[in-house]
């Protein structure tokens, strides 16, 4: 360990900011060489921590302490004996820089930001390459070729072709909702099962077996398929055992999701409560699962004059005062639902493989079925808060309104509205100040844009709902955050 350093300050000083490689398109502050100096000075500094520190300590304690190897402690100390301490690099052959870093931040910023089509597309190295060349004046300097805009990219990491699916949160009510089954999970009831429905899947039979090579062993699939129609498949997951118990229909119809659940609550005690917890499928919120349900649980079934609507249904299911209880996740939060996972696992084991017909596919997830429960079992434990989720959902609709507000689907809108308006009421201390002065700043130079938007929706009854959650919004904003969000008095 080093005990005496001379002259060490020289690189911790610097420590913080030059350690590491510094990347070359940086923004720059004082100049299109500011970039370039960075890297220099970091060098510079470097090379005279190495000779401060060499003159006492060992070439291994150097190098460890700089990060550097050893040979490059000795080569720094030799030479700076011989050249009067200088720390500068000597004049070296080869070319020139063909870019500067003007050059590279437009290619950057063009590639990233630009797209290729009218509202779409995406570009790939080859195309943008040549869509310069036939259009220098995008950039108006000289193009780079294909491999260049490759290295532009490389160097700061950026990977715009590569794209992920996320679940945007538009449930205005999500919050709640999400705390109300986080605490579930965290004291969960004696019976406490996940259902869900995955429909539609297709019956693939491979027109060829599937062949394994012999070099890397690795498995052959035929791309070309016969379609043999297609089956539902209704599960129910139990969190204490993680056992399932499924069936497969050749529809999921309402009468259908009623035979299969009565099946279910059938084989469970009749003498213990059961909780479920479901999306919002329609069929979920009928009057006859109502009906079902009040009928399995032993108890009067309201009128159908009196469950009209599907938040009438819904509250009534929730209800505690029964045997069979319903827990609606929120909408966009079947991540919520832990039979999804399961789903997931059976698609990979069951549903890559070939079959000739709905009883042939059915056979084999029957088989799986067994299997998962005899063997496979495991209950899935929910760990999630949803600590941060509330910031995350206001910054990723503010950068929604600062680059594409009237590209936004008018009802998707009005829900963001909407969520926002109950995220300042109920969750306002969650959400960091300058992530709501983000917001604030980017709905007030947005705000005409919006108008626009709703202004230009046909339906009356939409564009009302859309203009009240906007000016719901406003006077949230105004009442909590001090900000009136109309231009004129801004």
């Amino acid at each position: 360990m080093i005990t005496t350093l001379s002259n060490v300050d020289i690189y911790l000083s610097a420590h913080g900011t030059f350690r590491g490689s510094c990347s070359s398109t940086s923004i720059k502050k004082n100049g299109k060489n500011h970039v370039r100096e960075e890297v220099v000075n970091e060098k510079i500094v470097r090379r005279q921590a190495i000779v401060a520190l060499a003159t006492t300590e060992k070439a291994s304690v150097v190098a460890a302490f700089i990060g550097t190897s050893k040979n490059s402690v000795f080569r720094w100390k030799n030479r700076c004996c011989q050249i009067d301490y200088n720390y500068k690099d000597l004049p070296r052959s080869g070319k020139p820089f063909t870019y500067e870093e003007d050059i590279k931040l437009k290619v950057i910023a063009y590639y990233c930001q630009k797209r290729p089509l009218p509202g779409g597309g995406r570009w790939s190295l080859r195309w943008v390459a040549q869509h310069l060349e036939a259009n220098p004046e995008d950039i108006g300097k000289k193009i780079p070729g294909k491999s260049t805009i490759q290295r532009f990219l490389a160097s700061n990491n950026l990977k715009p072709h590569r794209t992920l699916y996320f679940l945007h949160i538009t449930d205005p009510d999500f919050f709640p909702k999400m705390k109300h089954l986080t605490e579930l999970y965290k004291k969960p009831p004696t019976n406490l099962f996940f259902f869900d429905e995955c429909p539609g899947i297709q019956i693939l039979q491979r027109l060829t077996p599937d062949m394994q090579t012999e070099a890397t062993k690795k498995r052959f699939e035929e791309f070309e398929y016969i379609r043999n129609g297609t089956m539902d498949v209704f599960a129910f997951f139990n969190y204490h055992d993680g056992k399932i118990f499924a069936k497969c229909r050749c529809d999921h119809k309402t009468e259908t999701f009623l035979e299969v659940f009565k099946r279910h609550a059938k084989t469970q005690s009749s003498s213990e409560e059961l909780h479920y917890v479901m999306d919002n499928l329609s069929t979920h919120r009928s009057y006859l699962f109502c009906q079902l349900v009040a009928e399995l649980s032993g108890v009067q079934c309201p009128a159908k004059q009196e469950l009209t609507t599907l938040c009438k249904r819904v509250k009534w299911l929730q209800k505690t005062d029964k045997r069979i209880i319903i827990h609606f996740t929120p909408f966009h939060g079947s991540w919520l639902n832990l039979v999804e996972i399961w789903f997931g696992i059976m698609g990979a084991k069951v549903l890559s493989g070939s079959y000739n017909s709905p009883e042939s596919l059915k056979a084999a997830f029957d088989s799986f079925v067994m299997e998962w429960n005899c063997v496979l079992a495991h209950p899935f434990r929910w760990s999630y808060d949803g600590r941060g989720l509330q910031q995350k959902a206001v910054d990723r609709f503010t950068k929604m309104l600062k680059s594409s507000a009237a590209q936004m689907d008018l009802r998707i809108l009005t829900k963001m509205l909407m969520l926002m308006t109950n995220l300042l009421k109920d969750y306002m201390k969650e959400v960091s100040v300058s992530v709501w002065s983000c917001l604030v700043e980017t709905v007030f130079a947005q705000y005409n844009t919006i108008q626009d938007v709703i202004k230009n929706e046909e339906g009356h009854r939409r564009k009302e709902k859309a203009q009240h959650a906007l000016d719901s919004m406003a006077e949230a904003i105004k009442q909590h955050l001090g900000y009136d969000l109309k231009p004129s008095t801004f």
